[in-house]
C-alpha cells in the first residue's frame, strides 16, 4: 500500500471564492438631472435669444427715440405726431440753446458739483463707519450696528426731517443735500461685510509691526477693496445726480440742480428761459429742447457705468455673502 504525502511548497493555495453577481438595479425612468444640469436644447436657446433681444429692444427703444427727438425739427416732430425715430435734417440747435448759459447750464455745473462732493463725502464717511464697525471687540459695534440696521426698516418722515433740516440752519443751503443722506445703510453693511471677508492674518501682522488703524485702513484695506469701492461710489454718485425732492424741500429756485429742472419743465412743462422773452425768442421747438435736457442727464452716468460695471459682481456679491 502506497501512501502519497502532499507538499505545501508545490501545492498552489485555493483561489477566493467568486461572489456571484447581484443584478444592477435599473434605471428609474422618471429620474431626471436638474435643469440648471441639463444640455440647453436648441428651441431653448432659440427662446432665450429672443427674449433677450426683446427686451434689449424695449429698453433701447425709448432712449433712440429721445435722441432722434432732441434732434428733430419742428416740422418733423409735428408731422411725426412728437415721436421721431430718424430725423430727416438733423440740427443741435436744441443742444445749443440749453447750453449756451442759461439756466441749465447752471444747473448742470451745480449738480456735477453736488454730486461729486456727496459721494466723496459719503464714501469717506462709510469707509470709515463700517471699518470700525468690523473690528473686532469694539465698544458699543453692537449697538451702532443695530442702530443702522434700524433706519433701514423705519424712517423719521418728511416732517421731522424738515424740522431737523430747518433746526441746523441748513434750509437754502446744498449740504442739505448731503447731510442728511450722508450715509447708506445698505452701503455701509455691503462695506462692512467686505471689511470683514479679509484676512484677519493681515490685521495681526500690521499689528505687529506697530501699524495703527488709520494706517492699516490706508495702505492695506482700501488697495484690496477697489471693487466695492468702485460700486458703492456709482450708488451714491447715482442717487446724488437723480436726487431732486430735498432740493424742492430744502433750496430756492435759482438753486435748483438739473433734477429739478428736469422735472420742472419735462413734467410740468414750464420753459427752462431765464424769462418770458427769452423762452418767445427760442429757435429750437419746444419738445426738442425737453428731450435734450433728457439726454443731457442722462450722459453722465451712461458715460461712467460702463467703466465701473466689472466690479459690480465682484463687490456686491462678495461684499454681500461675506459676512
Amino acid at each position: 500500500m502506497t501512501i502519497t504525502t502532499r507538499d505545501p511548497r508545490t501545492e498552489s493555495a485555493p483561489g477566493p471564492v467568486a461572489e456571484p453577481r447581484r443584478p444592477r438595479p435599473r434605471a428609474r425612468r422618471n429620474s431626471r438631472r436638474p435643469v440648471w444640469d441639463e444640455e440647453p436644447s436648441l428651441p431653448a436657446t432659440a427662446l432665450k435669444g429672443l427674449a433677450l433681444t426683446a427686451i434689449s429692444f424695449l429698453a433701447i427703444y425709448p432712449m433712440f427715440a429721445v435722441l432722434a427727438t432732441s434732434l428733430a425739427s419742428q416740422e418733423e416732430i409735428v408731422e411725426k405726431n412728437g415721436l421721431v425715430l430718424w430725423p430727416d435734417s438733423p440740427t443741435f440747435a436744441a443742444y445749443e440753446q440749453i447750453l449756451s448759459g442759461g439756466v441749465v447750464t447752471d444747473a448742470l455745473l451745480r449738480s456735477i458739483g453736488i454730486t461729486v462732493i456727496g459721494t466723496l463725502c459719503s464714501v469717506t464717511f462709510t469707509v470709515l463707519m463700517a471699518y470700525g464697525l468690523s473690528r473686532p471687540r469694539v465698544v458699543g459695534g453692537r449697538f451702532w450696528l443695530m442702530s443702522v440696521l434700524f433706519t433701514m426698516f423705519f424712517s423719521a418722515g418728511i416732517i421731522p426731517n424738515f424740522l431737523v433740516v430747518s433746526e441746523l440752519g441748513l434750509l437754502d443751503s446744498y449740504a442739505a443735500l448731503v447731510l442728511p443722506v450722508l450715509i447708506s445703510a445698505f452701503n455701509l453693511v455691503v462695506v462692512r461685510s467686505f471689511f470683514m471677508g479679509l484676512p484677519q492674518e493681515l490685521f495681526e501682522a500690521a499689528r505687529i509691526d506697530g501699524a495703527g488703524d488709520f494706517r492699516i485702513l490706508l495702505t492695506m484695506v482700501l488697495p484690496l477693496s477697489k471693487g466695492v469701492l468702485a460700486v458703492v461710489s456709482l450708488f451714491y454718485g447715482v442717487a446724488y445726480w437723480n436726487a431732486f425732492f430735498n432740493a424742492m424741500l430744502y433750496l430756492d429756485m435759482d438753486k435748483w440742480p438739473l433734477s429739478m429742472i428736469l422735472r420742472q419743465y419735462v413734467l410740468l412743462g414750464q420753459p427752462v428761459a431765464d424769462n418770458a422773452a427769452m423762452a418767445s425768442e427760442m429757435a429750437a421747438p419746444t419738445q426738442a429742447i425737453q428731450m435734450a435736457v433728457v439726454v443731457v442727464s442722462l450722459v453722465p452716468i451712461v458715460v461712467v457705468y460702463p467703466f465701473l460695471q466689472r466690479y459690480f459682481t465682484k463687490g456686491v456679491i462678495t461684499g454681500a455673502v461675506k459676512g
